[in-house]
């Protein structure tokens, strides 16, 4: 199965301090959601080698918080820990991973929907109100912004679900999927010029300027609106409906790119 090809290996030396440090008494969440925003942005590229050292002093903590933080990003499958070698970021997704993640959700996400409907509260109908408001203003911003704006979204949106299914085995299955983060560092992959040019061309664009739009606007939004009116409704079939054929239609948006790579 192709992968695409990220074009360095070297080692992840991280930059001098230009964000604020975390608090001492919160150490290990905020060590962890900086490093996590690291490769989320490809300031840590797929693949590099992680330095310890350079990043304790880059966020001026000592190296236990780094490597708990390290170990905690391990077991959610986005960092690497190879003997004699450390921690590295792990690569992008192959084609052949991306479909089985979206295969997997097809399997998990509509259940959830179902699940929210009926056990959907004034709390959860106020948070899904307000995550469609906040995909409104995503709208509003221009390029690539606007991607990572609609991505963060996205996110949000279906782990609210899950969450909201009241499975926590099934809400912690989808965290760690991690889904919408490795599409956004395929993105950013391509943006920063480390996808190679005749993949960046068939993949990243098939995959980001279709993803959220159709002819007639931004598709997902629409089907996010489709699946939260089932849901604010308790109408648990129509949900169930909507989140299953809302994942299809991203699946099918995503194949072409997938069969380029095939190609490739």
């Amino acid at each position: 199965m192709s992968k695409v090809q990220v074009r360095t290996n070297l080692p992840f030396v991280p930059k001098p301090a230009t964000k604020k440090t975390p608090r001492r008494s919160v150490l290990s969440d905020e060590i962890h959601e900086m490093i996590k925003a690291m490769i989320f942005s490809h300031e840590i590229a797929p693949g590099q080698r992680v330095n310890i050292d350079a990043l304790a002093v880059r966020l001026e903590v000592s190296q236990t918080p780094i490597r708990e933080a390290l170990a905690r990003l391990e077991s959610e499958g986005l960092i690497a820990k190879e003997p004699l070698k450390g921690f590295s970021a792990t690569p992008l997704l192959t084609v052949k991973e991306f479909d089985d993640l979206f295969q997997f959700r097809l399997l998990i996400e509509p259940w959830a929907a179902e699940q929210a409907a009926k056990n959907i509260d004034s709390v959860g109908a106020a948070a899904l109100k307000a995550e469609m408001h906040s995909a409104q203003t995503a709208l509003k911003f221009k390029d690539d912004d606007q991607v990572e704006a609609l991505t963060e979204h996205d996110a949000r949106f279906h782990g609210l679900i899950a969450s909201m299914s009241g499975n926590e085995s099934l809400r912690a299955s989808f965290d760690r999927t991690h889904c919408h983060l490795h599409l956004f560092r395929l993105f950013v992959a391509s943006k920063q010029g480390l996808v190679e040019p005749e993949l960046r061309s068939k993949f990243v664009q098939d995959l980001f300027e279709q993803y959220y739009q159709s002819d007639s606007g931004q598709l997902a939004i629409k089907q996010h609106s489709e699946i939260t009116k089932a849901i604010l409704g308790k109408n648990g079939k129509l949900a169930k409906s909507a989140m299953h054929k809302h994942i299809e239609s991203s699946l099918r948006r995503f194949s072409p790119a997938a069969q380029a790579i095939n190609e490739s």
